[in-house]
Formats: C-alpha cells, structure tokens, sequence
C-alpha cells in the first residue's frame, strides 16, 4: 500500500449510502483516509486545491455524472487521478473517461482487490505528481533569491557561454563574473556548472535595475 505518511486521500463520490460506507469501512481498513460524498456537487463544492489523493467516483449520479465531475476537475486544473465505478459500462463512456486520463473504469459488481489495484496506481501516480511540484517550487523559491544581474548570468551560463564572453555581454569584468557564479553557486546549493545550467532552464528573464 502507498506510504500511509502522505497526506492522500481516497475521495468516493455515489449516491449510494450503502455502497459509500461499504467503500469507506473497506478502505479505512487497509488503513487508506476516505472522505465520503453522495453528489459529484457536494464534491465540487467542497473541493480544494491542495487536496491530494484519489477519486472513486460513480458513472451515474444525481446532476451532475462522474464524466462530468471529471471533466469539471479537469478544467479547473485538479489532476487528481480518477477511478469510475459502474453498473451501467458502456464503450463510449468508458472511452470518454480513459480520454480524460483516468486510472480505470470498472463494472460493479467489483473485486475489492482490483479496485486496490487501481487506487494504489492512482496514488503512485499522484505521489509523482506531488514530488515534481514540491521540486518545482523548491526551484521556484531558490531563484526568488536571485538579483536580476545574478540571473541574467545564470540565463548566460545557461547558454554555455565562458567567464570571458558572459562578462563582455554584460560589459562587466571576468572577476566580477566568477563572483556573480560564485553567488549563484551557493544561493542555488548547485556542485558544478551543469547543475547551475539545470537551473537556468527554469529561470525567468532577468529585470533591468541590479548592477
């Protein structure tokens, strides 16, 4: 099972009560949280975004369908992974939400141990997507300490240009080059040139105003 120290969630959406708490007791068992909603609605009107975890949603609800839900996620920018559950599976639909990028589309009556299955993809899946966003922004916050000039040496040592050539395009000497690298060296906790190239990629153009 995922790492239970995540902060994930395996969030059911159905309308029915006694397949919700059936979901919810088999679930907590095997030590998963579960949050419990009877409208896709009531999800969307509850719905954050730093909510993390899995849903497991029904094809067919009240209003809005689990399409629907998904398709609303979607536009809202939410990639939480997306499991459907039916008793009416049809080609189309199924084909709709595998379009959507969902885990899996299964037919009720369900295997307890195929739907875990799918939740334990979902879940790997959402913790990569967490990993690469608290890696992005731990970028993001490194380059905010950057002053404009020491960016825009980073933008050239990015291009693979040398001291020399870095300190001519910025009519700077050479030293005051190796100092600026220096400085990104140790505010980006980069080892070597190539790592400072990494960075570079990710960084926004420098603002006019720094020495």
């Amino acid at each position: 099972m995922s790492n239970p120290g995540r902060a994930f969630t395996v969030f059911i959406v159905d309308d029915d009560p006694a397949m919700r708490d059936s979901l919810a007791l088999m679930l907590g068992l095997l030590g998963y949280a579960t949050a419990a909603f009877d409208s896709a609605e009531a999800f969307l009107s509850a719905w954050r975004e730093t909510w993390a975890g899995c849903i497991v949603a029904d094809l067919r609800l009240p209003g809005k369908s689990g399409l629907d839900l998904q398709a609303e996620l979607r536009a809202r920018g939410s990639r939480l992974p997306f499991i459907v559950i039916t008793a009416h599976g049809d080609v189309p639909s199924a084909r709709a939400a595998f379009q959507s990028d969902a885990v899996d589309f299964l037919e009720k009556p369900f295997d307890d141990n195929a739907l875990c299955a799918s939740i334990e993809r979902g879940l790997q899946r959402e913790s990569r997507r967490v990993e690469s966003a608290q890696a992005h922004a731990d970028v993001e916050s490194k380059l905010a300490r950057l002053t404009p000039r020491e960016r825009e040496v980073l933008a050239l040592v990015g291009r693979g240009l040398h001291a020399k050539e870095i300190a001519a395009s910025l009519e700077i000497s050479p030293r005051t080059v190796e100092v600026h690298k220096a400085r990104l060296m140790a505010k980006l906790d980069a080892r070597n040139v190539a790592e400072l190239v990494r960075f570079a990629v990710g960084a926004k153009p420098a603002q006019d105003g720094d020495p």
